[in-house]
């Protein structure tokens, strides 16, 4: 759970507990408010102060935790009240400043890549495939009519959302961002889970992706229905209706469908297997150009149905990715991104920010524009240059 649920307001507090509100009303405003910043909180910073203390954020989490986390979890109502107070929280989180830095941010990106490269013999010795599946997974259940799912709360945390179909394997990941999060507590699961999408893509050779925190972590009950990720058996039909429900459109599908460049399928976990191109751990538009140079032919096997290239038999397709090609709407766009790999990363770039961004009330995040991370190399050479 972030620090995001337990910081409120004032206000907030006073208004959802009666003990409050009858202290507020036996003292003065100015010791009232001392009182409560003692008991409850840590005093705000004076002038000056850097929204990057480490300190500030432990100690706000610590005090938050021994007071406010006790009407949150075992108050009637407290749980009905949550979402509204945790948006609050938020809110108020920024417009006090207590908020970590792109500094801070910045760390938590190079920890992510750390463990990235300690993959050993996993799969093609990266595990930023998986964690890329984990971010996207987390951020594609959103339904644009009824606003639930998304990024915000980060609901595969709880079963049964961990336990979806399309979900199975992703204990892998979320593991190793459980180490990160030990070592950054401060930072929520929907902000990590996204920002080790981010290092994935930029790491493995791709676009940068705007990103910018301030998502916030929920409860089970806001955990979302089985259904609402792509079913890799399916067509066409199947795909518009799961990412129109997104608010995405054909060219959009198209250009997300390129992440299938990276990593692999496992027969252990979707039941279909094998790699997309023949470099699963750097980010090119070789999906594209694979579907149209190729000859692709239906795997003779036990499994779901899947291609196989002919050529080799080393490569699969799903449905879904040939659909691709089969598609009149959708081929247009494919074929531009296997001709063009810059468009594509422009094209792709765009969607994956939309896509990490869903569900989240923009009043929620700390910045009104998103940050480009820098990669690993490019702190580096910053660091060179600086000598």
């Amino acid at each position: 759970m972030s620090f995001s649920v337990f910081r409120t307001s004032l206000r907030s507090a006073r208004a959802a507990n009666p003990l409050l509100q009858r202290r507020a009303a036996q003292l003065p405003k100015a010791q009232f408010r001392a009182e409560f910043n003692r008991k409850f909180s840590t005093p705000p910073p004076g002038p000056g102060a850097k929204s990057s203390n480490t300190t500030l954020y432990l100690g706000l989490g610590a005090a938050a935790a021994g007071g406010l986390a006790y009407y949150f979890y075992n108050t009637d109502g407290g749980k009905e009240a949550g979402t509204a107070v945790r948006s609050g929280a938020q809110a108020a989180k920024v417009a006090a400043n207590f908020v970590p830095t792109k500094d801070d941010y910045t760390k938590v990106y190079n920890a992510i890549v750390k463990i990235m490269d300690e993959a050993g013999e996993y799969d093609d010795g990266s595990y930023g495939p998986v964690l890329l599946r984990l971010a996207w997974h987390s951020s594609g259940t959103y339904d644009k009519d009824s606003k639930t799912g998304g990024s915000n709360y980060a609901t595969m945390r709880f079963e049964p959302e961990a336990k979806h179909g399309a979900n199975n394997g992703l204990n892998v990941a979320r593991d190793l961002m459980e180490k990160v999060k030990q070592q950054f507590p401060w930072i929520s699961y929907g902000d990590l889970w996204t920002l080790a999408g981010v290092a994935a893509i930029q790491e493995m050779a791709g676009p940068h992706i705007p990103w910018r925190p301030g998502r916030i972590d929920g409860f089970a009950a806001q955990a979302t229905p089985d259904g609402r990720l792509p079913d890799a058996t399916q067509g066409a039909d199947h795909l518009r209706n799961i990412f129109y429900r997104m608010g995405f459109n054909d060219q959009e599908i198209v250009a997300l469908s390129g992440a299938h460049a990276l990593g692999r399928a496992h027969k252990d976990r979707s039941g279909f297997d094998g790699p997309w191109t023949f470099s699963p751990t750097t980010l090119t538009n070789d999906f594209y150009k694979l579907l149209f140079d190729e000859k692709w032919v239906w795997k003779r096997w036990d499994g779901p149905k899947q291609l196989e290239d002919k050529k080799t038999k080393s490569l699969m397709m799903l449905p879904t990715d040939y659909v691709l090609v089969t598609d009149k709407s959708f081929k247009k766009y494919a074929k531009s991104y296997a001709d063009n790999q810059d468009l594509w990363f422009k094209d792709f770039s765009k969607a994956v920010a939309t896509l990490f961004e869903l569900g989240v009330p923009t009043e929620q995040f700390v910045t009104p524009e998103p940050w480009i991370m820098p990669t690993v190399e490019e702190q580096e050479a910053k660091k060179e240059e600086k000598k």
